[in-house]
């Protein structure tokens, strides 16, 4: 009888020792874990990637359970992590907002916001049927906070369902509703119009796909399938912005449905009978019973106001890249944009890049290798702490802090990517009002839009 206790006794043991050992080892594993995702912190705080600049998680650390569920769920690199046991941020900047971590959260412990505690963002004031304050006026996409291609696409074609609930009675040379804007948001909002319809006009003052269409032609736009009114579900994974325009353009094409480029909205009024007066930059006016924006949050380009801007050899994007060969060419800024244009031109011209600031900061990592890589090899020229202070025929002037006199640099284009003004006029002057939110929540629940 005793021999079997002990026989058990060390049985036990040998068993509380294995698991101890894995304890142990889970431990230490989770710890070392732990401690790589506390440096991927520090580094992202340095390099200021660490605050968000638009839609990001919000975790909330008393309910989180550390699942790492939603780092599974996240299809990007290093935008979460877990510390301690629980999640956090990394790479916050990087965020593009789809929300997948907030889908696969089990304990709804993240929200989706916009702004911070002590960073604030300018936002319209719009209901959960996507309308604003004025009565009439509603908006989606980037604008409203939103800004993934997949997102966008969604509150599109929810937004103009909203409008057909709120059909208004139909009036003679009255549009049931005016699109401003022809990106993710106002293409799927034309196409549900016509799915269910309704009369619309839609205004875009670039070309089809907004800010889309101004991306490198094999720059990756979608990571998820969506759905697109009148097309069905868009099931490419990976999709550059050449295969998103070919489906936009075919099914646009296929239903006979207009899209009045290059005619910019100067001004939305409210008239007595309740209607809106659109007027473009060509002279048009359309009366419309409903107004949709759907014209993202850069607005217009900002300027250097700087003398010689308006000549023709200035650009704020590139397009068809693979076009300029052998031009000497001055590239202003140092966020994503501009570092892209930068890689793309390299090849086949003498690129020179203008940043304002000491070092590049916010910059995606792919980003961040290749423009390293380019200045280690001297692919280009970059000039930190500088300021282009004049653009001429032949020549641009560069003023270099800690120089007396500005440089020359002979030059053939300019590209300028010094970022967007939020149209703040334009939608104040159509009745909207915008509010600066700080830490405001989007998406609290799953079932919730807030």
């Amino acid at each position: 009888m005793g021999a079997l206790i002990i026989e058990q006794i060390v049985v036990y043991g040998v068993v509380f020792l294995i698991c101890a050992i894995i304890i142990f080892f889970y431990v230490r594993k989770k710890k070392v874990e732990s401690t790589i995702v506390e440096r991927k912190v520090e580094i992202a705080k340095e390099e200021g990637l660490f605050e968000p600049v638009s839609l990001h998680p919000y975790i909330d650390l008393n309910t989180c359970i550390g699942s790492a569920a939603c780092i599974a769920e996240c299809p990007e690199k290093d935008i979460l992590g877990i510390v301690d046991g629980k999640a956090t941020v990394i790479n916050t900047s990087h965020c593009i907002g789809h929300g997948a971590c907030f889908h696969g959260c089990p304990v709804e412990a993240i929200s989706l916001r916009i702004g911070t505690e002590t960073r604030g963002v300018d936002l319209p004031h719009v209901n959960e049927n996507f309308e604003t304050n004025t009565k009439g006026v509603y908006i989606a996409g980037e604008l409203g906070g939103m800004g993934l291609i997949k997102n966008s696409v969604e509150q599109g074609q929810h937004a103009l369902e909203s409008i057909l609930k709120n059909k208004k009675k139909a009036k003679p040379n009255v549009i049931d509703v005016g699109i401003i804007g022809a990106g993710p948001a106002g293409i799927s909002a034309t196409l549900a119009a016509k799915k269910h319809g309704l009369t619309s006009v839609t205004l875009e003052q670039d070309s089809l796909g907004g800010t889309v269409y101004t991306f490198p032609r094999q720059k990756i736009v979608m990571t998820a399938p969506m759905d697109l009114p009148l097309y069905g579900k868009v099931k490419l994974y990976n999709t550059s912005k050449d295969e998103l325009l070919k489906i936009w353009k075919d099914v646009i094409t296929k239903h006979h449905i207009e899209i009045k480029e290059h005619t910019k909205a100067e001004s939305i009024n409210l008239l007595k009978d309740n209607t809106f007066k659109i007027t473009t930059n060509n002279g048009e006016e359309f009366i419309c019973n409903n107004i949709l924006l759907a014209i993202g949050r850069r607005g217009s380009p900002r300027k250097l106001n700087i003398p010689g801007e308006d000549s023709m050899k200035v650009a704020y994007r590139l397009i068809e890249s693979e076009q300029i060969k052998n031009k000497k060419i001055m590239v202003v800024g140092g966020g994503d944009s501009a570092i892209e244009t930068v890689i793309l031109l390299m090849e086949h011209n003498h690129v020179t890049l203008s940043y304002r600031k000491d070092k590049f900061s916010r910059l995606k990592p792919k980003n961040r290798e290749k423009i390293m890589a380019a200045i280690k090899n001297k692919n280009i020229q970059v000039l930190f702490n500088s300021n282009v202070t004049s653009i001429n025929d032949k020549n641009v002037m560069v003023q270099i802090e800690g120089h007396n006199a500005p440089i020359i640099l002979d030059n053939d284009l300019v590209y300028i990517f010094a970022g967007g003004e939020l149209p703040t006029s334009f939608l104040q002057k159509t009745g909207v009002e915008i509010t600066k939110r700080f830490g405001y929540i989007v998406k609290k629940h799953k079932k919730t839009f807030i």
